[in-house]
This record gives structure tokens, C-alpha cells and sequence, in this order.
């Protein structure tokens, strides 16, 4: 990153003789709406829309958030949280919420606004009166491809006919769209299949919070476990975060622990797997581990925030993610941050972070025994885990939230400078 006058022309795209002042007032005279269906949620997405609503708030940048839901939101000025007009657990999911927003109420909060650009980060309901209302005032759409919910809906009812539906109603919905961002090169290829415009797909740089995720947050004390029942102090543990849903491919490592567990118990070496997060899969994932006799061995910790969640990830030995639909990997990048090695898939945006035999390991998601020894490797290799974790934590500091922001904000504003039509370019400013 460059500073001071040189990075603020660059961001803006402007005149490089333009005073600085001028610059400033530039950017700061910007507006971006970001309509998302998560925000509240306990998930990565969530997570990073968050932080880039924190880093825009710091910058004194006109960035807000809008969304609609019955979760707690961060209570800040540039985060709105419409009350919904319906919500309800969503069926088969109870951790997720079906909601019917105020499209009204979206409506009129945009018109208070009056945004230079909508940003989408959700296909939802939400995401769905964000792009209705850009439409119809002429507002520039920029958008995130986050979820792959073509392969979600693959995944959860194996009907080749919802998949095909889901697929075209996402080709419909980001048509329209100046920009779309991808999280990793394997879904911009996807998206082009999908048959997005290429010249529109723009690879946002990744970042996380690497204060917030860090190898310092280590409790060499072990006293984080307190709150964790059922988990030993002295084990070895194998660390999973995210969605307890088939679509992270769970079973994958429901079948691949127990011939995990059962080879250490062999070697002498007690370890454990530790799953934070929930979903609809906890009880079939329990109930195949208990039959594997493999219960013993694996802890189902719920949601964890915060400086607590922060604390699990250090404290935790490696990291274990089977997923084949995640477009980036949020937690993957966390967890190589905290200073632990990660092993992944093949597929998707995770494999894209991971540096295999370094920083950990990428394997095929078909490859089962390559998993279990893989797993078994770094638990009773503990020179070769602090190794690829001290890689892990190194790789990932260059990719400060800060970063991905710069690049953010900088294709939204270049897509503001881009020629409008009259009746857009004449919008009334209410500011």
C-alpha cells in the first residue's frame, strides 16, 4: 500500500495534480449501499462484511450496510437493521432465519441515501429490493459472489432440477451487474460458465482481521477450555469451523475421524476433533461418530465469538476443512492466521490460500485414506505442525482487511466514474 497523497489518488483514479484536500473530499463524497441477507449470522460472510463496514467507518467513507434480520447487529452509524416484516427458522435449518423485509422500508432508507452505488452481497430478499431499487433509479450495481448456491442446492436435495433453477436465476439475477466479485479464481471461472461477462469479474484481494485472528491469542495456559465441556486440555486438536451442514462436506470428515482416532489411540496419542459452529448435520455427524465408537474423541462446541473464538483457533493444534463449495474460505485463512497448518480440498477457493506442503495440505475430497493420514501425520508430527503453522500464520499477514478494503473501495469507485445515463447522473443529492 502506498500513503499519504500518491495512495489516495490511486484509490480515487483521479488528476494526480488535484489537491489533496480535493481528493479527500472526492472519495469522502462517495456513497456505497450494501444490501445483505447476513449480517447478524455467525459465518464468514458475515464476518468480513462486518469488517469492511469497520474499515470504511474508520476512514470516514460513506459505506453503509443495510440488511433485515431478527439477529443482534453491530450497533454502529453505518449499519442499518430494518425490522422484518415476517421471520421464522428456517425448516431442516433452525440457525438460519426465512425472513420477509420491509421493501418499503429498504425502499425509503435508499432514498435517504441516495448511494452513488449499490453493492449486493446476497441473492435474498434483501439483496433482491437492493437491486430492484438501483434499477429503478439508475444506480450502478456492483455485486459478491459469495455462496455458491448452485452446489449448496446440489448438496442438500441432489435434484438435478433445483440446480439447474438455482443456476438460472442466478444468471438473471447478475446480469445487470457493472462488477462482480469473485473470491477466488475457480469461481470466476465458474461464474464465466455460468455465463457472466469475464471483463465484468473482478478477483477481490482476500483479507481478514489478522489482529483479530492471530497466533498470539495462544492460552499456553489451556484455561480456554474451561468453557468447553468435554474437552481435555492435553489432547491433540483437530480444529473445524463453520456450518455443521452437508454442504461442507462434513460426512467426508464424519467417515475420515474415526480411523483417525482409532490409529492414535494405537500410537498412544489422545486427541480430539473439535467442531464450532451448528447446523442440521450436528446430529446425524454425532450419532455416525457414536456409532464408529468414536464419540469419546470429538467435541461439538456451538457458536464461539469474539476473543473466545479468537482463542479456540491459537489454542488449537490444525485445522481440518473438507469443504467443496466454499468460494473463498474464510476460515481457512483465520485459522492459518491463528498459526495453525489447515488441510483442504481440491475444489473451490480454500485450495487457493493454502500452500500444499507448506502451510498444510490440499487433497482430493475423493481421497479418503490421503485425509486420514494427512490428519494422522500432524497430530503425532508435532516439529512438522509447528512448522506449517508458523508458514501458515506468516502467509497470511500480508492479507490485512485493510488491503482487501483499498481494492473494495476502489472498484466502486470506478465504477462510479464510469458514463451514466442523463437520468442517473441527474439523481437529487440529499446529503
Amino acid at each position: 500500500m502506498t500513503d499519504g497523497k500518491a495512495f489516495v489518488q490511486e484509490l480515487a483514479g483521479t488528476d494526480p495534480q488535484m489537491p489533496i484536500g480535493a481528493l479527500q473530499d472526492h472519495l469522502r463524497n462517495k456513497l456505497v449501499a450494501r444490501f445483505t441477507d447476513t449480517l447478524g449470522d455467525v459465518n464468514g460472510v458475515s464476518r468480513f462484511i462486518r469488517n469492511i463496514a469497520d474499515q470504511a467507518l474508520a476512514r470516514g467513507l460513506d459505506l453503509h450496510a443495510i440488511t433485515s434480520t431478527r439477529f443482534e447487529c453491530p450497533s454502529q452509524p453505518n449499519i442499518h437493521n430494518l425490522r422484518p416484516r415476517w421471520a421464522r427458522p428456517m425448516p431442516g435449518y433452525p440457525q438460519l432465519d426465512i425472513v420477509v423485509p420491509s421493501s418499503r422500508g429498504l425502499a425509503r432508507l435508499a432514498d435517504r441515501l441516495r448511494p452513488d452505488v449499490v453493492h449486493i452481497s446476497t441473492p435474498g430478499p434483501i439483496g433482491m429490493a437492493g437491486r430492484k431499487w438501483a434499477r429503478k433509479n439508475g444506480v450502478p450495481l456492483v455485486g459478491t459472489y459469495h455462496t455458491d448456491f448452485p452446489a449448496y442446492v446440489e448438496h442438500l436435495f441432489d435434484e438435478p432440477c433445483l440446480t439447474w433453477t438455482c443456476a438460472k436465476f442466478m444468471r438473471w439475477f447478475y446480469q445487470p451487474f457493472a462488477r462482480l466479485f469473485t473470491r477466488s479464481a475457480d469461481y470466476g471461472r465458474a461464474l464465466e460458465r455460468m455465463g457472466y461477462p469475464g471483463d465484468r469479474i473482478v478477483r477481490l484481494i482476500p483479507g481478514i482481521d489478522t489482529e483479530a485472528f492471530h497466533s498470539r491469542h495462544r492460552d499456553p495456559t489451556g484455561a480456554v477450555w474451561t468453557n468447553c465441556p468435554g474437552v481435555r486440555p492435553a489432547s491433540v486438536k483437530v480444529l473445524y469451523v463453520g456450518r455443521v451442514s452437508v454442504e461442507k462436506n462434513l460426512p467426508l470428515l464424519a467417515k475420515v475421524w474415526p480411523r483417525v482416532s482409532q490409529a492414535c489411540r494405537s500410537r498412544g496419542i489422545d486427541t480430539q476433533l473439535l467442531v464450532v459452529g451448528d447446523g442440521p448435520y450436528k446430529a446425524p455427524m454425532t450419532a455416525a461418530l457414536l456409532d464408529a465408537g468414536a464419540s469419546a474423541a470429538a467435541c461439538f462446541l456451538g457458536f464461539r465469538h469474539g476473543r473466545e473464538l479468537s482463542t479456540i483457533y491459537a489454542t488449537s493444534d490444525l485445522f481440518a476443512f473438507p469443504s467443496t463449495t466454499d468460494t473463498l474460505g474464510q476460515v481457512v485463512m483465520e485459522a492459518q492466521s491463528a498459526g495453525l497448518p489447515v488441510i483442504v480440498t481440491d475444489r473451490g477457493g480454500p485450495s487457493e490460500v493454502v500452500d500444499d506442503g507448506h502451510t498444510g495440505f490440499v487433497l482430493s475430497p475423493d481421497a479418503v485414506e490421503s485425509w486420514v493420514e494427512a490428519i494422522v501425520r500432524l497430530i503425532e508430527d508435532a516439529i512438522l505442525r509447528h512448522r506449517m503453522g508458523a508458514a501458515a500464520h506468516l502467509k497470511i499477514q500480508p492479507l490485512a482487511i485493510a488491503r482487501s478494503f483499498d481494492h473494495f473501495w476502489q472498484t466502486h469507485i470506478e465504477v462510479d466514474a464510469a458514463p451514466k445515463p442523463a437520468s442517473a447522473s441527474n439523481r437529487p443529492r440529499n446529503r
